[in-house]
């Protein structure tokens, strides 16, 4: 609704406003795209006027709500899962996220990762396998080996650390 008030107080008409995608019927001048940020920065939203940065958006989207939110991992390579989700040709993806954001799109899913497992192990309901098993890693070792990579530590000393850490925060 913020989005609709802003464009009428500015006298643009727009045809389609669905998933953060609008289209404008006229052509916005640089005070009025100007104008549209600051009001959307100031409601908490962002304006992407670059076709890049939209992809980039909707690339890290993909891959967040794919490792945090579904309850399964997808059965195809991700590259095949995002391609298909975003009907673009993975190459063509790949090279502009590494070409804006700076690391490769694999990268920024190990990160993500690498992060779920951290949550799944303070949850403490499963065990290193279970969590390898769930995020698809090929072994405990390997899961073990790119989270010492990213972390610095091994899983284990990770929960060890996480778990005195709030045992001494409940003691105080």
């Amino acid at each position: 609704m913020m989005v609709k008030e802003e464009l009428i107080k500015l006298g643009l008409h727009y045809v389609l406003i669905d998933l953060g995608v609008l289209e404008i019927l006229e052509d916005v001048t640089a005070e009025q795209r100007e104008q549209l940020r600051v009001n959307l920065l100031r409601s908490g939203l962002e304006l992407l006027d670059d076709k890049k940065a939209i992809l980039i958006d909707k690339i890290k989207s993909v891959i967040i709500e794919m490792i945090h939110y579904a309850d399964e991992l997808p059965d195809v390579n991700y590259s095949e899962y995002i391609s298909q989700k975003l009907d673009y040709d993975y190459t063509y993806l790949a090279n502009v996220f590494s070409e804006v954001k700076g690391i490769t799109i694999q990268q920024f899913i190990i990160t993500h990762k690498i992060e779920k497992v951290k949550e799944l192990l303070l949850y403490d309901e499963l065990n290193l396998t279970e969590i390898s098993y769930k995020l698809h890693y090929s072994s405990v070792a390997h899961l073990s080996n790119q989270f010492k990579k990213v972390t610095g530590l091994s899983p284990t000393f990770y929960k060890r650390l996480k778990q005195k850490r709030k045992a001494n925060l409940e003691n105080i």
